[in-house]
């Protein structure tokens, strides 16, 4: 077995690494194996970047002969026993499993339940839509954020290069091998800043300002929106745009802005308990029974749940899960719902901040 140490000169990710923990408790994993199953493949390189003083260093632990994964396994234990959360990228798919394999193969006791467990990828992945995605693989993110790699192998191409390396041992098969897994650590840290949209779901935004704004439509038709001008958890590597229910958001950098509808019109309330109500045909409104019992009985019908309501103009903002009460519809049979605008509420920054991430949520679930 050998033991490389390198640096990963990896000098700005661009992303607060704290997010995920302090630096000195973070290591990084990555395996090349020969095979996806554990008891029919081998386990020949496993990686960990770390940090080391003030930069980002990279150790492998490769075998030169298949008769080495036990010895992988222990000098790998040995090493992260100094650690505190284990990073990986799909690891709890292939990576994390397939070495707990082994550890039964070898009847050793590792595991991981002292460490905290990152997956990157698990993370990232409910934002393949909403960043216009292809795919969740590694290169797919490391070329989305322009991150170049000097390896030109797949992790299956280089199972090949390393059964030649069996058969005939050489320095270069065995840089091609290293360099593979090299890069992928490289690229781990690298794609970092991709973090920030999950940051950007994760916690709360704040709204730096919030204000009405007129516009006209293709045809000249008039209407208002909501303008919230946005500070986002983390910075965003690259601009981003999305729009659904004729909402919009756009960010870049620490900034976003969100474009939501005001609707300016008659809406109603409907009361749930209308047993306890008549309803008026003449004023088109419902009146509880303590109180329309004045009223002459021919004007004046038991409610049904459908027209048991009071009418209201104003302003109102549309909302997709009930955020804020009470709530007005257009019509009982309609699954729009909306909150009234009040001049109380234009005040409260608190309920726009929250308002803010509930567009943002219903943005992310209409790109799924």
């Amino acid at each position: 077995m050998k033991t490389i140490k390198q640096s990963l000169n990896v000098t700005d990710l661009n992303y607060p690494v704290n997010r995920l923990g302090e630096k000195e408790n973070l290591l990084f994993l990555d395996i090349e194996t020969t095979g996806f199953s554990a008891k029919t493949s081998s386990l020949y390189l496993i990686g960990c970047a770390f940090w080391n003083l003030d930069s980002w260093q990279l150790i492998q632990w490769f075998a030169e002969k298949p008769e080495e994964e036990s010895s992988l396994l222990d000098a790998f234990w040995s090493f992260a026993e100094n650690y505190r959360t284990v990073v990986h990228f799909n690891g709890e798919t292939f990576d994390l499993p397939y070495l707990l394999q082994k550890c039964r193969t070898y009847n050793r006791p590792y595991s991981f339940e002292a460490f905290e467990g990152i997956d990157l990828y698990k993370r990232i992945a409910p934002f393949k839509s909403f960043l216009k995605l292809p795919n969740c693989k590694q290169k797919t993110l490391e070329q989305f954020l322009g991150y170049d790699r000097e390896d030109i192998y797949s992790g299956g191409e280089l199972i090949e290069v390393y059964h030649q390396y069996l058969k005939a041992p050489s320095g270069s098969s065995e840089q091609t091998l290293l360099l593979h897994n090299a890069d992928d650590m490289r690229g781990m840290l690298s794609i970092l800043p991709i973090l920030a949209y999950y940051d950007l779901f994760q916690e709360s935004v704040i709204v730096k300002k919030a204000q009405a704004n007129y516009y006209k439509d293709l045809n000249g038709l008039k209407h208002q929106e909501l303008l919230m001008y946005l500070a986002v958890p983390t910075a965003l590597p690259r601009a981003v745009s999305i729009s659904a229910n004729d909402c919009y958001f756009t960010g870049e950098g620490e900034r976003g802005v969100l474009r939501v509808p005001i609707y300016e019109e008659e809406m109603k309330y409907f009361y749930s308990n209308y047993r306890d109500y008549y309803y008026l045909p003449a004023e088109d409104v419902a009146l509880h029974k303590s109180v329309a019992a004045f009223v002459d009985k021919e004007y004046r019908v038991p409610a049904t749940a459908s027209n048991c309501y009071t009418r209201k103009q104003s302003v109102y903002l549309p909302q997709w899960t009930l955020l804020r009460s009470p709530f007005f519809k257009r019509d009982y049979k309609s699954n729009e719902l909306f909150f009234e605008l009040t001049d109380e509420l234009k005040r409260d920054r608190k309920a726009f901040n929250e308002y803010a991430g509930h567009v943002l949520e219903m943005l992310l679930l209409k790109t799924k």
